[in-house]
């Protein structure tokens, strides 16, 4: 597993009920500001394996991006259930409820 996969595995492990992160946030704290794309194939090939909570994660403009029509719905009820309110556009309003966490690893040691 490379440094980035490692990390981003840590990262979306420590997004508390209640809270979300964007694909692009997870990429930049991973140390690769333009690898959001790299974040939804880890967490395709990985949240099963590794327990993720995949739901916790959406876009920059606050959407759930999932294509599949089930799969949204998944998505939008595990994000309600946890306490997030959606907008009538279906949308996260990421100034509530973005989460920041604190890391604590120099990317220079990875």
């Amino acid at each position: 597993m490379t440094p980035f996969t490692n990390r981003v595995i840590k990262i979306i492990q420590s997004i508390p009920s209640g809270k979300v992160m964007t694909y692009g946030q997870i990429a930049g704290l991973a140390g690769n500001p333009r690898g959001a794309r790299q974040v939804v194939r880890i967490l395709h090939s990985m949240s099963q394996n590794y327990n993720l909570p995949w739901h916790r994660i959406i876009n920059a403009k606050g959407e759930v991006v999932i294509k599949d029509a089930e799969g949204a719905f998944i998505q939008k009820d595990r994000l309600l259930s946890e306490g997030i309110a959606l907008t009538k556009a279906g949308k996260v309003d990421l100034a509530f409820y973005r989460y920041t966490p604190q890391i604590d690893w120099d990317l220079e040691d990875q």
